[in-house]
């Protein structure tokens, strides 16, 4: 990884693709987090647990209500570093895919206020949080 932009403080954070058919879950984030409200993500949180697999499937059962054997792991990427200048941050993401069998099945938490399955070319077309497109391409492009 490079260093981060001068002057911003590195935070880790989990980004957590789950794909059925040949979508993948967006979620638009509620107001009553402290960051891109308003913005369509995939499942994410700070790096808390041990590792970045263990972070991602807690941020899935939190945020969804799947319990890890709900879900399969596909793919993990290599860290992405997304500068955020205007937050004073360089995120560090680890970006995941892992695919399930019943989208019905989700259920949000308060960070999200709405869900949308849509193809990785969808996903170029809304407002994003930063970088997104690129972590869903670090962990679907060979």
């Amino acid at each position: 990884m490079s260093q981060p932009a001068q002057g911003l403080s590195r935070k880790r954070v989990v980004t957590a693709f789950l794909r059925h058919g040949s979508r993948v879950l967006l979620v638009r984030r509620s107001r009553k987090v402290g960051s891109y409200q308003g913005l369509w993500s995939a499942i994410s949180g700070y790096l808390e647990e041990p590792t970045p697999m263990l972070q991602a499937l807690r941020e899935i059962r939190e945020e969804t209500g799947l319990a890890a054997e709900a879900v399969r792991p596909v793919a993990g990427g290599e860290p992405l570093e997304v500068p955020a200048p205007q937050l004073g941050t360089c995120w560090v993401v680890h970006p995941f895919l892992f695919e399930i069998d019943d989208p019905a099945a989700v259920r949000l938490d308060w960070e999200n206020s709405e869900l949308r399955w849509v193809t990785p070319e969808e996903l170029r077309q809304l407002p994003t949080v930063p970088a997104l497109a690129e972590a869903l391409a670090a962990v679907t492009e060979a």
